[in-house]
């Protein structure tokens, strides 16, 4: 089954260029051990939340750009197979130094329990991180499937990717637990939308507030105040031109 571990960090915004070049020479490294795509993606549309948000979730500062990103696997055995070999591959000597603070980057495992379209050729990514109860795995699947058909395939949406965290650490300053603020019973969802392009992904935002004006907001089988999202274009797309 399809594998991905999934990244979300703060980068200095002046380091832009230079975190591009990071991540390029990292990609054969990756790619040597079985990865089958690399995708990074800059925030450009990044909310405050009244909870939490993205900017929390990676201790990020004023001078800093959050960044989106997953590695595509095979399966979970290829991931930590690679996770062991890399770190004696003599080719991590020709990777830069990180242009960023990697101790306050989270990230994780996830499986993907619903993947609908395509998130090739986009040009605009939206990127959430929440908390769900391990109990309400399926009903949030149904709800993701129901959110697909009726909202975001209309209105343009290129596709989705739904992951459920099977392998998320804990981490020594921020974690995915605690940026979503996880109860003991929640696992953390790592998941995007793929658009053409930011204009397309906007009116469909507004289209969809539109259409639920004067309509009871259903019901969702997790906590929707403590769910981070943001926007975000993509800097580098292994199999693509960027």
């Amino acid at each position: 089954m399809t594998y991905y571990t999934g990244f979300i960090g703060a980068v200095p915004t002046a380091n832009k260029q230079k975190y591009i070049e990071h991540v390029r020479a990292a990609w054969p490294l990756f790619r040597n051990h079985g990865a089958i795509r690399m995708v990074e993606s800059w925030g450009v549309d990044v909310p405050r939340g009244k909870v939490n948000d993205l900017y929390g979730a990676v201790l990020a500062r004023d001078d800093e750009t959050v960044v989106y990103s997953w590695i595509e696997w095979p399966d979970k055995a290829t991931a930590d197979a690679a996770r062991q070999g890399m770190e004696t591959d003599p080719l991590w000597k020709d990777i830069p130094e990180m242009p960023f603070d990697g101790s306050r980057m989270i990230y994780g495992g996830f499986e993907p329990v619903l993947a609908e379209g395509t998130d090739r050729g986009a040009g605009y990514f939206q990127g959430f991180a929440l908390a769900v109860p391990g109990k309400n795995r399926e009903p949030y699947v149904r709800m993701a499937g129901e959110a697909w058909e009726s909202a975001f395939r209309p209105h343009g949406c290129l596709g989705i990717v739904e992951a459920w965290g099977i392998d998320v650490p804990h981490g020594k300053q921020t974690d995915f637990y605690r940026a979503s603020k996880a109860e003991p019973d929640e696992v953390p969802i790592f998941s995007w939308a793929a658009w053409p392009d930011k204009a397309t992904a906007d009116a469909a935002a507004k289209a969809m507030e539109a259409g639920m004006e004067g309509q009871d907001f259903p019901e969702m089988p997790f906590d929707g105040m403590r769910m981070m999202w943001g926007g975000f274009e993509p800097i580098f797309v292994s199999d693509g031109a960027r």
